[in-house]
């Protein structure tokens, strides 16, 4: 049997496929004949089986070094479910009690165990070295091996002593695998383990089935995401945050408003957050809002959208953690939302942190920065940074390749920057030539003379981000490079060179707006719907009626802004009414029954669609202001002496405590009354009230006399009267 014949005979006993994908094949032959690997495979690969195989074939036990408890355990899990042998694969790490892995160790030396999974603080503990001294390792995997690199997205210090390790328990070949790694990151991988020899084998970074799109992140970005995963009804998505609170927070938003998701973070129980892991990975719930602890290794194969909430660190944990999307080939939609300011807030957290490591964090920010605002196919982009060539203008399946552009002659700024490069001997990154062009007086600036340069303001004019757009542009066309060990100062090449002596036409796209289109959508976002004249008609016959009935003004049943509100977005529940402003609980139990009939009925009769049906609900915020307020009146606290603790002005104070009562609370704030207000000026004000049409105070203070009455005392007996006879 040829060693091809074996292999998938080995492939469908153990693993039921017929064939290989890619080169793993190719791979796996390497490893069996002894050799180093660096392993290059976008997520969705099928990186894993490139060490599992052989591992099955081979004399001895495969070490895999993995990061992550959980990916451990699901690693181990899978093997399991393939072979008829609980043994066949083991992990070593901190969950474990000393039987658990005393047991382990009974299993490995009784040749029944392939694969041992170990985490690299766990491999360098000295009994676990002693102990694998003793056994035939077969070859060393290391799994995510982008945390070897500073320059990785997730770079974990004790991987830097994997190699050392290796050579205390015994040399055996190595495969470094990762799903992403950009040039330096593959050389610093390469040198830490000391495999400069390794063969390489790198798959394409092209996911043609998954679809990117940046999209601004504004006031409104819960709506926007809510309505864009009902839009995705049935689908499995995740959703990533930068913080926890983040995570806990957006997962509450998104039950609300009735999808079904759940919190995954670091600062979770385990029991928790593996139990929540189970119910995504099971379907029991749709969606999983993470931080970025969630993921690595999940074999979740049909998830449909991965949204990052929050612009990434770095485009290879942005391209890591999209690639969990369609890892079937089917559909993945890759949204994320972005804000310059959620770049200020990561630069935010570098403070304080050695130079080197901040500078490494602010390049892979720009990155990011530079991917999100980019006009450039999103495709193009990604797989450049990872050191591959895409060679379609338009791959048709990103936001920008949708847009419509018209392109910009920008041959003469790319001159400029070109010629300022040069000037400064290539030894600064791309927003100092930025600065330097705009005439920007940066401390950098300023600290090199460089105001002193002829170059200096000499694109004043132009926009920033074009500046920034022209060179990323002259990146991706191989005019400049960038020297990532010296932290991304820009370089010229051979060709950017010839272009600064023998300039030829050099174009930029630039988006086309529709500005109708535009001024369209702002006014239908500013303007609202208009009222039902019919339905608020009615409600006001019916507030008239209540009104005769309880003896009281309409104002004081419900204001007219109120019946607007109830004719323009329909409440047929009392919780949909309490939430009209001006009703709250108390008025809505009291009062609410017969104007839900009414609207109920109208909406049924009329076939119309609420606005309440497509609503965005928002997680009710803390109202600790009002609560304090309301306590403070029980224990009689003058009301200028509460605005003034509070910080408030008197007027601020009596919108509050009117918001209060209108919504249904009742309040006595007679002992402040009796303070300030004669009792006969109090009793006109009162009977006043009793027969008006209206509670308008201007109106009030035109029939009592504005020289005869206080505007407060006015105001504070309106208030008494709407807690009295409306509440």
């Amino acid at each position: 049997m040829t060693r091809h014949e074996e292999l998938i005979t080995a492939l469908q006993r153990n693993f039921g496929f017929n064939s290989f994908k890619g080169n793993q094949e190719d791979i796996i032959n390497n490893i069996m004949d002894g050799k180093d690997s660096f392993v290059l495979m976008p997520t969705g690969g099928g990186k894993s089986l490139c060490y599992q195989l052989p591992s099955l074939i081979m004399d001895g036990v495969a070490i895999v070094i993995s990061p992550l408890i959980a990916l451990m355990k699901n690693q181990v899990d899978a093997m399991r479910n393939y072979s008829e042998e609980d043994g066949i694969a083991h992990f070593i790490n901190s969950s474990l009690s000393r039987p658990e892995i005393n047991a382990v160790k009974d299993d490995i030396l009784a040749g029944k165990t392939k694969l041992l999974y170990l985490a690299p603080e766990s491999l360098n503990k000295n009994e676990n070295v002693d102990f694998l001294k003793g056994v035939k390792i077969s070859f060393y995997a290391i799994d995510e091996a982008h945390c070897i690199s500073e320059w990785g997205h997730d770079f974990r210090p004790e991987y830097r002593h994997i190699r050392p390790i290796v050579e205390r328990i015994g040399k055996a070949p190595i495969v470094a695998l990762t799903a992403t790694a950009t040039p330096k990151v593959q050389h610093d991988i390469l040198k830490n383990l000391e495999i400069p020899d390794a063969t390489i084998f790198r798959s394409s970074f092209n996911r043609p089935n998954l679809y990117y799109e940046v999209r601004p992140k504004t006031e409104d970005v819960d709506k926007d995401l809510v309505r864009y995963i009902r839009s995705m009804e049935g689908k499995s998505g995740i959703v990533y945050c930068l913080a926890r609170k983040e995570v806990e927070d957006l997962a509450q938003t998104l039950r609300v408003n009735n999808i079904s998701a759940l919190p995954y973070h670091a600062g979770m129980d385990a029991a928790t957050r593996s139990e929540n892991q189970d119910a995504f990975l099971m379907e029991k719930c749709q969606v999983i809002v993470a931080t970025i602890a969630f993921g690595m290794g999940i074999d979740k194969p049909d998830v449909r959208f991965v949204v990052h909430y929050d612009i990434p660190k770095s485009l290879e944990g942005y391209y890591q953690e999209t690639g969990r999307a369609g890892r079937d080939g089917g559909e993945g939609q890759c949204i994320c939302y972005y804000s310059p300011k959620d770049i200020e807030r990561l630069r935010q957290f570098q403070r304080g942190k050695p130079v080197a490591e901040i500078e490494i964090a602010n390049q892979l920010l720009f990155e990011t920065q530079s991917y999100a605002e980019s006009s450039i196919c999103r495709r193009k982009l990604l797989m450049h940074y990872f050191g591959e060539e895409y060679d379609q203008d338009n791959c048709g399946h990103c936001d920008n390749c949708k847009k419509t552009y018209r392109l910009i002659d920008a041959t003469e700024l790319l001159e400029l920057i070109i010629e300022t490069i040069h000037i400064l001997n290539e030894k600064f990154k791309a927003e100092h030539i930025v600065d330097i062009l705009k005439g920007n007086k940066t401390a950098t600036v300023l600290s090199y003379r460089h105001d002193e340069l002829e170059n200096f303001g000499a694109a004043e004019d132009e926009d920033e981000n074009t500046l920034h757009a022209i060179i990323r542009q002259a990146l991706v066309c191989g005019y400049l490079k960038k020297d990532v060990e010296s932290y991304g100062i820009l370089k010229l090449t051979t060709e950017g060179k010839r272009f600064g002596r023998r300039p030829s036409k050099f174009e930029v796209p630039i988006e086309i707006h529709d500005e109708e289109e535009e001024a369209e959508m702002e006014m239908n976002i500013a303007g609202g719907g208009a009222a039902d004249d019919v339905l608020f008609s009615i409600l006001k016959d019916i507030r008239k009626k209540i009104s005769k009935q309880q003896d009281v003004p309409p104002f004081v049943i419900f204001q007219d802004p109120s019946l607007e509100a109830m004719a323009t977005t329909y409440p047929i529940t009392i919780e949909e009414l309490q939430n009209i402003p001006g009703v709250g609980v108390g008025k809505a139990k009291r009062y609410g029954n017969e104007f839900l009939r009414v609207i109920k009925e109208y909406v049924e009769e009329n076939d119309i669609i609420r606005p309440e049906d497509l609503r965005v609900r928002t997680v009710a915020k803390d109202s600790t202001r009002k609560i304090s307020i309301i306590q403070a009146i029980d224990r009689r606290v003058a009301l200028d002496d509460l605005a003034e603790s509070k910080g408030m002005s008197m007027e601020e104070m009596l919108q509050e405590i009117e918001a209060i009562v209108y919504s249904g609370t009742k309040l006595n704030i007679n002992y402040f009354i009796e303070e300030v207000v004669d009792p006969d000026e109090e009793e006109d004000i009162y009977n006043y009230f009793k027969t008006a049409e209206s509670d308008n105070i201007k109106l009030a203070m035109q029939e009592l006399g504005e020289d005869d009455y206080d505007e407060l005392h006015v105001r504070l007996v309106r208030i008494k009267f709407h807690s009295e006879l409306g509440n």
